[in-house]
């Protein structure tokens, strides 16, 4: 049985995450699940996250003052605490509801796999860092007038499809974590995507109407 295992462990070919995921995302997933480790996984996912920051950049007002430099800095060192626990939530909410499908993964497999939905993102960092550093009053202040610039357009097409990417990732590792199909894959995500959507657009109805209640006492 010992060399069984050894053999299997030989033949199981190398994948690199950063690059297999965008064609085998299912394979990469099952590598990562039955080869490599959480702290490997919270390496790939950081490095994704750095791409995701960025993202949230657009339309930060508060940012405005702050140099790139120090921007920069701060999304490298929240990466990591932004994919920890930006994965362990929905790797929990996927786990469970991945359940309902006859879902066979453990919550260390889903937390891997789902790593690997970060790498997407990785794409749109030289394309973010470019426009931060040379028109960062276009990127930040919603009160912007003026020409878009050149890197404008290619930035949100690239983002536009590394946000559709990431989500197709999203159901092929959650289908191979719990082997199951593409199918039951996709309502495990997008069932408590709603509910959790009905839940926030609640909350904020009830916040909005409190404050207009507080405002005309």
């Amino acid at each position: 049985m010992e060399n069984y295992n050894e053999t299997t462990q030989q033949e199981r070919p190398k994948v690199n995450p950063f690059l297999s995921t965008w064609m085998h995302p299912k394979q990469t997933a099952r590598y990562m699940i039955d080869a490599k480790s959480i702290g490997y996984a919270i390496l790939v996912m950081s490095i994704g996250y750095i791409g995701s920051l960025l993202t949230g950049l657009i339309d930060s007002n508060f940012l405005l003052d702050v140099s790139p430099w120090i921007i920069m800095l701060i999304c490298v060192i929240l990466a990591p605490i932004a994919a920890i626990v930006g994965t362990a939530f929905s790797s929990l909410i996927f786990w469970v509801f991945g359940k309902l499908f006859k879902g066979t993964a453990t919550y260390s497999q889903m937390f891997k796999a789902f790593s690997l939905t970060a790498v997407p993102f990785i794409a749109v960092i030289p394309f973010y860092v470019i426009w931060l550093f040379t028109s960062p009053e276009s990127l930040m202040d919603t009160n912007f007038i003026g020409s878009a610039p050149w890197i404008f357009w290619p930035t949100l097409i690239v983002t536009a499809v590394t946000s559709v990417w990431s989500f197709v990732t999203s159901v092929a590792v959650v289908a191979e974590a719990h082997q199951i199909s593409n199918w039951k894959a996709f309502f495990t995500i997008f069932i408590p995507s709603v509910i959790i959507g009905i839940v926030v657009f609640v909350l904020i109805i009830i916040v909005i109407i409190g404050i207009v209640g507080i405002s005309m006492m």
